[in-house]
Order: structure tokens, then sequence, then C-alpha cells
């Protein structure tokens, strides 16, 4: 599959549905090795006068510390496809199984030296900007700290700028 950049304000699809409904990769490398980890919570937007996209990563995920690492990450969308191995790459840990990736039928590649994978019809990547643990007390209620943390496990927030998009031709 090759890849056209384009401008990030010509994407046509629907951030609810591309985040919530069809699910994410967020990819980064660290050290020559690449983690990647689905996901279904994030945003895009404008954030300090630039186009930019939140993901959200639990302490225990791999893939933190691959962002925690880098200077970028990338937000890799397939358009509703791919679901069965985006549950895998999102319930199988690379602690527990370093060739998570190789165990689906996607294949790696890189733009501009930046992990996604060839299948992708949406690619972000994203320079870090702000990371920051959500706490505890930052909450206005308890109802989200006892439906979706009940181990405490509460995600890091990511904002990254997002530096170039990329679209399937």
């Amino acid at each position: 599959m090759s890849f056209k950049e384009i401008d990030v304000k010509n994407i046509q699809k629907n951030p609810f549905a591309m985040i919530g409904d069809e699910w994410m990769l967020i990819t980064a490398e660290k050290e020559g090795s690449v983690n990647t980890m689905t996901a279904s919570w994030g945003g895009v937007g404008i954030m300090w006068g630039k186009p930019a996209a939140t993901a959200y990563i639990r302490p225990q995920r791999c893939t933190k510390e691959f962002v925690d690492a880098s200077e970028y990450f990338t937000l890799t969308f397939f358009g509703g496809g791919q679901k069965k191995a985006l549950g895998y790459l999102g319930s199988v840990s690379g602690h527990d199984e370093p060739d998570k990736i190789g165990k689906t039928e996607l294949n790696l590649t890189k733009i501009d030296g930046h992990p996604t994978f060839e299948e992708a019809a949406l690619v972000l990547v994203c320079r870090k900007l702000y990371a920051q643990k959500m706490k505890p007390e930052c909450f206005m209620g308890t109802e989200e700290i006892e439906k979706w943390y009940p181990d405490r496990d509460f995600h890091t927030m990511y904002i990254g700028e997002i530096v170039k998009a990329y679209e399937a031709e």
C-alpha cells in the first residue's frame, strides 16, 4: 500500500466513528523495536494553535513505555477493517507477547521514519507536546472512577501535534 500526504483539515471522516467505533492503533518505537495497542478513546482538534490528537494509555500497557521513550507516536485508522487484528492487539500485552504484531495479518511499515501499518486507511503522525497522568482528585464526581478505574490504574493523557497526515492511495 502506498500513502499520500494530505492536509489534516481535509480529513472527511467523523472522528467519533473513527475512534469510538472503528478504533485506532497507537504505535511508537523505542530502541529499534515497535509496539502498538488498540484504542477507542481519544480525540482530535486544535490545541495551542496546532492540529492535535489526544491518546490515553493505562500504566500497565507496554505501549506506554514506547510512547514515553519516543518524541513521536502514530495513530493508525483502518476505516472499520482489521477488527480481528485490532481486537487481538488491544487484548494482548507486548509484555507477554513481544511479537504480537507478527501474530496478526498486519504488516508493519514506516512513513517518514515513523511506524504504522501497510493496511492503514489514514495515519496521523503526532509529535508529543504534553503528557499527564489522570488524577482521582481532578474528577468532578466518582461515577467515572468507579466505572472505569476500579483498580485505580488511571490513564496517562498524551497530547500530540499532528505534524503529518497520510491517506492510503
